[in-house]
């Protein structure tokens, strides 16, 4: 576990951001860092806001889940961002980060990491980060948007529930990772593809990067929805962020191939044999 506190001044004064990450409110202990997030959000001059954190007791994941937090061995931030877009667009967002925290530890760590759609972080078959965005809105209008990124940077150890599915970046490099260095990389490029999402308000300028660095591309997945479950071949995503599965329907005894649009929401995405 790395006992080296971040210095949110040092953290600061490393970004390379023209706004991200260029101002860090920092807690060593705090419920959640969304929560903090969507609070500032309310307050007019909040864009690009970093909320960081050493340890969260009310870590939270996609679906309502509980996201483990503990002190010191990761990396809990949450980054405030006040787009003049249509609330039913915010949600692209997720995969936006999802695409700069996987470049940012490709860049720090050398690792071939991957996306499993659509937001975890995934190396050698296991979830090394999870991202969750909330949105405020006000009179239909959105107000914020907060998206958090739990990384496990140096932990050295996992519950037994979570061994088969979960590991860490230090695990996987048999060395300690560099914390601020991986933050300040993942709000680099987050800024970057968060200005290639403006220009059209979808993730067109940035599909065929996603795609190449999808793990779930082109395999056999379980799509399970609260009132169905189906299997299929995930073909990647379209410009609005939604997985592209091709699946057959039988009418009539008539076998039919059909590609179907699942968007996140209530879905999870599992691989016919585990997480991945």
């Amino acid at each position: 576990m790395d006992d080296k506190k971040l210095d949110p001044i040092f953290i600061e004064t490393r970004m390379i951001t023209k706004n991200f990450g260029k101002k860090v409110i920092y807690h060593e202990e705090i419920d959640s860092t969304n929560t903090a997030a969507k609070e500032l959000g309310k307050q007019a001059g909040s864009h690009g806001v970093l909320v960081l954190a050493e340890e969260q007791n009310q870590g939270r994941g996609r679906l309502g889940r509980d996201w483990s937090s503990p002190k010191g061995s990761g990396i809990f931030m949450t980054i405030v961002l006040q787009p003049k877009i249509p609330p039913v667009h915010a949600s692209m967002l997720t995969l936006v980060a999802a695409l700069a925290v996987n470049q940012g530890i490709r860049k720090v760590t050398g690792l071939d990491s991957y996306i499993k759609w659509p937001n975890d972080i995934v190396v050698n078959g296991k979830k090394v980060c999870g991202i969750l965005t909330e949105m405020s809105t006000m009179n239909q209008r959105l107000e914020c948007v907060v998206i958090g990124m739990g990384i496990n940077a140096n932990r050295d150890v996992f519950p037994e529930e979570l061994k088969s599915t979960a590991t860490s970046l230090k695990l996987e490099c048999s060395k300690e990772i560099d914390r601020t260095e991986l933050i300040v990389a993942v709000m680099n490029f987050l800024e970057q593809y968060y200005e290639l999402f403006l220009e059209t308000e979808s993730l067109k300028n940035m599909l065929t990067e996603y795609n190449e660095v999808l793990i779930n591309r082109n395999k056999q997945v379980n799509i399970i929805g609260s009132d169905k479950e189906y299997t299929g071949t995930a073909l990647g995503i379209n410009e609005a962020g939604a997985l592209l599965v091709q699946t057959e329907e039988q009418h009539q005894g008539i076998k039919t191939s059909i590609i179907k649009t699942v968007v996140s929401g209530e879905v999870s995405v599992r691989g016919m044999f585990g997480y991945v």
